[in-house]
């Protein structure tokens, strides 16, 4: 008995569902019979202006990294985050604990080479004296050629000896200009007037630094009197873009802002993300100097950017739900073979290369008709109509399902122009 019944639900079920189908189907083709119901509107002349949207960061003009060049404790930090700063205001204070004996050590052994160059300096003079004395005597036949020859060798080295002081006493003194810039390096100071844009070390912290590579970063100052936007746009659109660009800046934070800019840079190299997976996407990035002032934006806000990459004035535009794309059937496949027959090759040859057709619907009389148009830009409403159409001709713009799928040549057509908000009315009168 459970089975005949299940079998009895499952037949109800289908029967319904095929009432709803053949009533659904009545519905359409009397319809279809009355006419589409469909909304026009005449083609006009106006502007395209053709966009690529993207979106990114705020980021300023100029921003300077201050890093640690010396190791120490901060003993004093003159700023805080937000604060303005000027050019050479004094920023941090580190204590010179190690350097400072590395200038005492240095300092003593500039000093050592220069007593050294005294010393060598005495010695030099007297063997001067000694050969002088020699070389008179030798003259006179009171002193030989071998103690001649001896007080010259003796002049001869105390000149090396000499010359070596000076040149020790100069390796010193650079040691200790080296040192002595090192120290200096722990008293730093602003190279430029901004604002501190980012703080990460406080007073009492110890920093490490090098000479020969970065150290820690203690802050960071920027110029936020020039703001730029920097987006990320796709590699199908970055083609579009170009220097000296326009471009309308939203700001997430401001809503009630929206900002003039110029496309200035735009990178050459690629940012991908996900690489070798399904979400793989290819970014370029584009910067964009903001022309007007906002004293409200901030390094790091979330931004949406319009970049303006052409214009057409004064075209013929209609809009862009009214165009739509239907294959024409009418045209037959190559014949790659040369054979003359039409064959399943050649028809996959003709799908490759067969561009689809733009069409647009005319209200010709209540009868729909269909005219091949040429498209060029497009925005976010409207798209140029370059041939096809003159001005004046009352095109289907709506609905979406008619102009996509029902609408066909000669189809009768309902233009829909009830007014709206009527039930409403009538609703709160019957109500009464």
């Amino acid at each position: 008995m459970a089975k005949k019944k299940s079998k009895t639900t499952v037949w109800i079920i289908v029967l319904a569902v095929a009432v709803i189908a053949g009533g659904t189907a009545l519905v359409l083709t009397r319809n279809r019979d009355e006419g589409i119901k469909v909304t026009t509107e005449k083609i006009s002349r106006r502007t395209i202006t053709q966009t690529v949207s993207a979106i990114g960061k705020i980021q300023p003009e100029t921003e300077v990294k201050i890093s640690s060049e010396a190791s120490g404790e901060i003993t004093f930090l003159g700023v805080k985050d937000g604060e303005q700063v000027k050019k050479g205001q004094l920023l941090v204070r580190i204590l010179p604990d190690l350097v400072t004996s590395q200038v005492e050590q240095f300092a003593a052994a500039e000093q050592s080479a220069k007593i050294g160059i005294d010393a060598v300096k005495a010695e030099l003079d007297r063997a001067q004296q000694d050969l002088k004395r020699i070389s008179e005597l030798y003259k006179k036949q009171f002193a030989s050629k071998d103690e001649l020859d001896r007080t010259t060798a003796a002049a001869l080295q105390a000149e090396s000896r000499y010359q070596s002081a000076l040149k020790d006493y100069d390796r010193a003194r650079a040691a200790l200009r080296q040192v002595q810039a090192q120290a200096s390096r722990t008293t730093i100071y602003s190279p430029m007037e901004g604002t501190v844009t980012k703080l990460v070390v406080e007073q009492g912290e110890k920093v490490v630094g090098t000479a020969q590579m970065q150290g820690t970063e203690m802050m960071r100052i920027a110029n936020l009197t020039v703001m730029n936007a920097w987006v990320d746009v796709d590699e199908n659109d970055v083609v579009l873009v170009k220097i000296g660009d326009t471009a309308k800046v939203s700001i997430d934070a401001l809503p009630d802002a929206e900002l003039s800019g110029v496309v200035y840079e735009i990178a050459h190299s690629a940012k991908v993300s996900g690489a070798g997976t399904q979400e793989e996407v290819t970014n370029f990035e584009v910067r964009i100097r903001i022309i007007d002032s906002e004293k409200r934006l901030r390094p790091g806000m979330s931004c949406n950017v319009d970049i303006e990459t052409e214009t057409h004035r004064n075209v013929l535009a209609a809009p862009l739900q009214a165009v739509t794309v239907r294959e024409n059937a009418g045209n037959a496949a190559p014949d790659i073979s040369g054979s003359g027959i039409q064959t399943e090759e050649n028809k996959n040859a003709e799908k490759m290369n067969k561009k689809p057709q733009s069409i647009i619907f005319l209200n010709n009389k209540n009868r729909a008709k269909s005219v091949n148009v040429e498209t060029g830009l497009s925005d976010r409403g409207y798209i140029e109509i370059k041939s096809g159409l003159k001005e004046g001709d009352e095109i289907i713009s709506g609905n979406f399902q008619a102009v996509s799928k029902l609408l066909s040549d000669s189809a009768k057509i309902i233009i829909d122009s009830a007014p709206k908000y009527k039930k409403k009315s009538n609703y709160k009168q019957s109500e009464k």
